[in-house]
């Protein structure tokens, strides 16, 4: 006669025991928090070297269980060697603005897929710019992430970039739009923002004469809003940290939902007044210090 195989054996636990597991694991989630970190300025250096003490803080931070991403006006080919830096993998990856969140896949480490993307016909837009700026360099961002631009810049990664003609960077539908002008300063392009009004986008300025452009109502703070929901963690356990114009939206999503807003010291007034902290410099490893603290609390 066949026998059946032999089963596996069940431990059968008391309820006080089963009890104390699901507190331990309410606990756990209820102490979990999401960080997003911006790039450059936060966790990188000018020389795009990891700051001071970054890569073993965020190390500590996964291990006691927190959920640690990036939160980046780059474009995911200019994020993706970063992840590899900071030996970071998360779930999700919030890039361009918030204009394309990334989600890991189960093709191996650093494998990841384009997951959401919103996009905006950049022609008016353009227009304007165009009309109103004399000398200016264009780059746009499409939704499969190839990129097309006008003419180079120094510190461009150009890599899967197309050089094209002026009127095709309206062909199609974008994720982001950057224009930089290197003839103007950053107080020009904050006036030009005010003249020319650009009511039907979000835009932010970086240091220089930089505008970053992305479908209206779209920023870093929506992109981490939907990693936050996906995720099912609560709105207050929100740790944000960054330096520049284009962080200030994740830094009032975090505070009026509870969380915490952290900015480098080195960034704007304005950043700094906005964030509700403000740490020591990227060169003096601050990024690293405010997550290192987290043990402490």
């Amino acid at each position: 006669m066949t026998r059946l195989p032999e089963t596996g054996s069940v431990d059968i636990e008391s309820p006080e025991e089963t009890a104390a597991l699901l507190e331990d694991v309410a606990a756990h989630v209820a102490t979990r928090l999401l960080i997003a970190l911006d790039v450059d300025g936060t966790v990188l250096l000018e020389d795009e070297s990891p700051s001071p003490g970054i890569v073993a803080a965020v190390r500590d931070a996964q291990d006691a269980g927190h959920e640690v991403t990036l939160a980046t006006g780059r474009s995911w080919e200019g994020t993706r060697g970063v992840l590899a830096a900071l030996d970071l993998n998360p779930e999700y990856v919030v890039c361009s603005n918030g204009a394309v969140v990334m989600r890991r896949t189960d093709g191996g480490v650093a494998a990841y897929e384009r997951f959401h993307t919103e996009t905006f016909d950049p022609s008016e837009v353009l227009r304007l710019i165009r009309d109103n700026v004399a000398k200016a360099h264009y780059m746009v961002e499409l939704a499969d992430g190839r990129r097309l631009y006008t003419e180079p810049m120094d510190n461009w990664n150009l890599a899967q970039a197309t050089r094209v003609s002026f009127g095709e960077l309206s062909a199609q539908p974008v994720s982001r739009v950057v224009v930089v002008s290197p003839g103007q300063t950053e107080q020009d392009f904050l006036e030009l923002v005010q003249r020319i009004g650009l009511n039907q986008v979000s835009y932010a300025i970086g240091w220089t004469a930089w505008l970053d452009i992305a479908p209206k109502g779209v920023d870093k703070a929506s992109g981490l809003e939907l990693v936050r929901g996906w995720m099912g963690l609560d709105p207050s356990r929100v740790l944000v940290m960054g330096d520049g114009r284009n962080d200030l939206g994740m830094f009032r999503w975090a505070l009026e939902n509870g969380g915490r807003a952290v900015a480098m010291a080195q960034a704007p007034q304005e950043v700094r007044d906005a964030a509700g902290e403000t740490t020591t410099s990227v060169m003096d490893g601050g990024a690293a210090a405010v997550i290192r603290a987290l043990r402490r609390r």
